[in-house]
């Protein structure tokens, strides 16, 4: 793969990489077109990692399809579908990390420890191998952007990282991989987390700027269905992800619910485009 890129590089065409779980959706699609737009050549990476999940999460069902992907991937543009396994991600139990401390231990970083040194860590290895001019990532996960721009400042890797909006189904609901984990009852539930922040963006246009608020009106529309739990709902800065007690220019909404067995996050911008 490096060997590739850096033939691709000498010959003065840019690259930029997609990475990916796999079990491809439109959101998925949808980075690797933008990802054709900004470059010469595409490379989508798949690799499930093993790092960032919990002993109690799941990696041995998350959704799997190779053959699926490889063909959409093609569709979509992508020059490589680079999809290592395991052992050659990690030939040896590695010994190190790379952490981002205070981003991430608030938000998923509470519920999921190691969760992002895991992102981190294969995030690095990925761009060491692929050797991007850019790097393309979904906003529904905004923390995870949030690590990766702080990560790529300080280790001085000089890769444009790009944030893609969120794609959504018709109903609202972000489209995920572990939406295939919903039962059809649960998949309706689902849809509270949007309408919970199409409600909060409501009020700010109405005046209302007190998180406090804001927060009890969008856990009154989540905590009203049977079997949807909050893991959290919280206003933070975009930038360092604190909390808000008001709502400013860069306050976002980010959202964790699990709806039965299976949590979904979901996020928005509350001034964005509010006025």
């Amino acid at each position: 793969m490096t060997d590739w890129s850096l033939t691709r590089a000498a010959a003065g065409k840019s690259v930029a990489l997609v990475p990916t779980m796999g079990f491809f959706h439109a959101g998925h699609l949808s980075l690797m077109r933008l990802a054709g737009e900004l470059a010469d050549l595409v490379v989508v990476s798949l690799f499930v990692n093993p790092l960032q999940f919990g002993q109690a999460e799941d990696l041995s069902r998350y959704p799997r399809d190779l053959d699926r992907d490889r063909e959409l991937a093609e569709q979509a543009g992508a020059a490589v579908l680079f999809a290592p396994t395991v052992a050659e991600m990690y030939p040896e139990s590695p010994l190190t990390r790379v952490t981002v401390p205070q981003l991430s231990e608030r938000l998923c970083g509470l519920s999921r420890p190691g969760h992002f040194d895991g992102v981190c860590t294969v995030v690095g290895k990925l761009f060491n191998i692929v050797r991007p001019a850019k790097a393309v990532f979904g906003a529904k996960d905004f923390q995870q952007l949030a690590l990766i721009r702080r990560m790529n400042v300080d280790l001085n890797w000089g890769i444009e990282i790009v944030a893609h909006p969120i794609v959504r189904e018709s109903d609202g609901l972000a489209m995920s991989s572990r939406n295939v984990y919903l039962s059809e009852v649960e998949r309706a539930r689902a849809t509270c987390l949007f309408r919970a922040i199409a409600r909060a963006r409501e009020l700010v246009r109405a005046g209302e700027v007190e998180v406090g608020a804001i927060l009890a009106e969008v856990e009154k529309i989540i905590d009203v269905h049977d079997n949807v739990c909050i893991d959290y709902a919280m206003v933070v800065d975009a930038d360092r992800l604190e909390p808000q007690a008001r709502v400013g220019a860069d306050s976002l909404l980010a959202l964790a619910v699990r709806v039965g067995a299976t949590r979904l996050i979901d996020n928005a911008m509350l001034m964005d485009n509010c006025g």
